[in-house]
């Protein structure tokens, strides 16, 4: 269902672009700013990893440094039919986790040390199978053709607003296209992140095999993000397996990550309770 919800959300994504390009600029409008959204993108999606690591300041780690970590994320790999990923530490105290990596073949997950503190070897295994789960199901690619097509709708807008609008005359439509489509692009991306966020719970659940773990470390992480702020870009929030800006109230409609609350009834609801 969350896989239906995306290419459902995908789709009207790009209808949206092709809906404002073509009011704004045409049919070629609409694939100049495409082209151009899509070079702009393919590089952060082939370095994806290394952009995500050194804006969060993560530093790669060793066996030697956290062997527990390690047996964990191999087991958790090997379950998932992946390879071993990199591992990475983050010097904060508030507690999460992300992982990043255009394909498991160039993964990489990252830890915080608050995240070590707070939560059972149980609960942090099952973070690393939520984790895991995003690269093999290749969100960081959904992530980057969803952004591609999301910043194409951005620049016809802008350019719209600084060349005057529509081509055929349409000034009031097309100025409410310019307002509006930004808007919904941004909507329909945070759909989508919530709709990855929900699958990864469901296939890290089994990757772990421990739905009711997962459940329990997403409600300690929550609380220990309220409490602790972290300094990391608000690009990268929707990478983490928690809002790392949870402290700040923000409408539903705006959030990267589903409510919690939702996220634990569905887990409970897979492990039957």
């Amino acid at each position: 269902m969350n896989n239906l919800k995306t290419a459902v959300l995908l789709a009207a994504l790009s209808g949206l672009l092709i809906a404002v390009g073509g009011a704004l600029g045409g049919m070629g409008g609409v694939l100049l700013f495409g082209l151009i959204a899509l070079a702009m993108n393919f590089g952060s999606y082939w370095f994806s990893a290394d952009i995500v690591l050194k804006a969060t300041r993560s530093h790669q780690i060793t066996r030697d440094q956290d062997p527990r970590l390690f047996e964990m994320v191999e087991e958790l790999a090997g379950r998932a039919g992946m390879p071993m990923p990199r591992v990475y530490a983050i010097d904060s105290m508030q507690p999460n986790a992300f992982a990043t990596g255009r394909n498991p073949q160039n993964a990489a997950v990252a830890v915080t040390a608050g995240i070590r503190q707070l939560l059972s070897e149980r609960e942090l295994r099952a973070v690393l199978g939520h984790e895991l789960a995003h690269v093999r199901n290749r969100d960081i690619l959904t992530s980057s053709v969803v952004a591609a097509i999301a910043s194409a709708i951005s620049m016809i807008a802008w350019m719209g607003f600084f060349f005057g609008g529509s081509r055929d005359g349409n000034g009031g439509g097309g100025l409410l296209a310019l307002i509006v489509a930004p808007i919904a692009a941004t909507l329909i991306q945070l759909g989508i992140s919530r709709s990855r966020e929900f699958e990864a719970d469901n296939d890290g659940a089994e990757i772990s095999g421990d739905p009711e773990a997962l459940a329990s470390a997403l409600q300690r992480i929550e609380m220990g993000a309220r409490r602790v702020p972290m300094d990391v870009p608000a690009s990268t929030a929707h990478l983490f397996i928690a809002n790392p800006f949870a402290g700040v109230r923000r409408s539903n409609l705006f959030a990267t990550h589903p409510r919690t609350e939702e996220r634990v009834a569905r887990l409970m609801k897979k492990a039957g309770r």
